[in-house]
């Protein structure tokens, strides 16, 4: 290993926000935006539209909107457990392989609460149910409660969630339009089968092109899986393999971008649960170690700024009749020129996602 080539934490930063459309805005359309960074992370229903908005020359939030209405992409739990916003492919494929992981971990939680409960039969039961029409979690639970009524309420929805691939069903999601969550299965939704898993092999392979370079304990704490060393050993002939400054062997796809440590690197805005901050067991090329946990107050995530390619400080929204007010929070002194381009980056953001005719102010305060 000591003969493998070195990358700097500022160099793995670089090439990880090339793949993640952060050093210049890309031209790609939404979709493929979407599949290229294999999913957005949605516990919100916003995050997507500013995580796109940062990446995107040409986005317009109503281009995302009119993909999960035709349901080119749609909202469901996948990576890590947690609510994404993926192609349709994606949302089938994905989802089923991590179905083993940290989804059925967060089952296995709720095991006390299921005390008695044929899951294969509350599988059947729930997928009739929401096939039917799209339901919302209190009604799935009312449903299942009859058949279980000793049953925990709260554990009888999980373990729908977890055993079912179930995706949040418009207008849940929509920009500026919104609902409460319904839910349906992916079959009812897309409309097939019962389609494959994603394959594992390729899944790294996406990941990295999106992630990289990045090691094993990286992707699996993107993906929620474990185990997934065979994977890289079985591909290893076909990746270019590093190491970074602790030692750590690194892998990556061979003629994926990795600019030098100077590339310039533009101010950009991210929303809260923004995939590149929680992809990488080791987030010190993007999050300097100093700054760790300064993203969260309690279980509150917030949005992130980036200056020179690492995390800088935060920013926040305020609505308020007809007028957004965006307020900018660096955690150090800002330099002339680091303020004109976040100001800049600022206000580009802002007449993406105000709507026409509304006022805007951009602030800024001490953090």
């Amino acid at each position: 290993m000591d003969s493998l080539p070195v990358l700097s934490s500022r160099a793995l930063g670089r090439a990880t926000l090339a793949r993640q459309l952060l050093l210049r805005p890309s031209e790609l359309g939404a979709e493929e935006a979407v599949r290229h960074l294999v999913g957005l992370q949605a516990q919100n229903t916003k995050p997507p539209y500013y995580a796109l908005a940062a990446r995107l020359g040409g986005f317009r939030p109503e281009e995302l909107s009119g993909l999960m209405e035709s349901r080119a992409v749609a909202r469901i739990v996948s990576l890590r457990s947690t609510v994404h916003t993926h192609t349709a492919r994606d949302a089938v494929g994905l989802r089923r392989l991590v179905q083993a992981g940290a989804v059925e971990r967060e089952l296995k939680a709720f095991r006390k609460g299921l005390v008695g409960v044929d899951l294969d039969r509350l599988a059947a039961l729930a997928s009739a149910y929401v096939e039917e029409r799209a339901r919302t979690p209190k009604e799935l639970r009312e449903r299942l409660l009859r058949e279980w009524p000793d049953a925990d309420p709260l554990a009888l929805s999980v373990a729908a969630r977890c055993l079912l691939p179930m995706v949040q069903v418009t207008p849940r999601g929509l920009w500026r339009r919104g609902g409460q969550v319904a839910l349906t299965t992916t079959r009812e939704w897309f409309g097939g089968g019962d389609e494959e898993a994603a394959g594992i092999d390729e899944t790294v392979l996406r990941y990295l092109g999106a992630f990289g370079p990045a090691s094993v304990k990286d992707m699996q704490t993107w993906c929620g899986l474990t185990r997934l060393r065979p994977a890289f050993e079985r591909l290893r002939p076909r990746l270019l393999v590093l190491r970074d400054e602790h030692g750590t062997e690194l892998f990556d796809l061979p003629d994926a971008p990795r600019p030098d440590e100077d590339t310039p690197a533009p101010p950009r805005l991210l929303p809260e649960f923004d995939n590149l901050l929680l992809s990488h067991a080791d987030r010190t090329r993007v999050v300097p170690a100093e700054l760790k946990g300064r993203t969260w107050t309690g279980n509150q995530a917030h949005r992130v700024l980036l200056l020179d390619g690492v995390l800088a400080g935060l920013w926040f929204l305020e609505e308020a009749k007809g007028r957004t007010t965006l307020t900018v929070e660096p955690f150090g002194r800002l330099a002339r020129a680091d303020r004109a381009a976040l100001t800049d980056e600022a206000e580009r953001i802002l007449r993406l996602t105000v709507p026409d005719g509304d006022a805007y102010d951009l602030v800024f305060r001490a953090g």
